[in-house]
């Protein structure tokens, strides 16, 4: 059985004629990096709004998570841009 394998492999290896054939195969990359910063703690949620003992508290709640919304969002957007312009 031995005699009838080293005959196979020699005629495999003649075989090859030294041509490498490159195979491109599409790999899937993310296009937010995984070191994105996580959203802030915004103080305007719906339990702090509730609790708001007054309009004024209401109104500062608000007022301090529309600019971390803003931020954040901007930063969102310029993180996907890359990715709307691929293929």
């Amino acid at each position: 059985m031995r005699l009838l394998l080293l005959p196979c492999l020699l005629l495999a290896g003649c075989a090859h004629d030294g041509q490498v054939i490159e195979i491109k195969v599409p790999v899937p990359v993310p296009c937010v990096s995984a070191d994105f910063p996580k959203p802030p703690t915004y103080p305007d949620t719906r339990e702090a709004l509730r609790q708001a003992p007054d309009q004024a508290e209401f109104t500062r709640l608000l007022a301090a998570g529309w600019p971390l919304r803003d931020a954040r969002l901007k930063a969102l957007e310029a993180a996907l841009e890359p990715c709307r312009k691929t293929p």
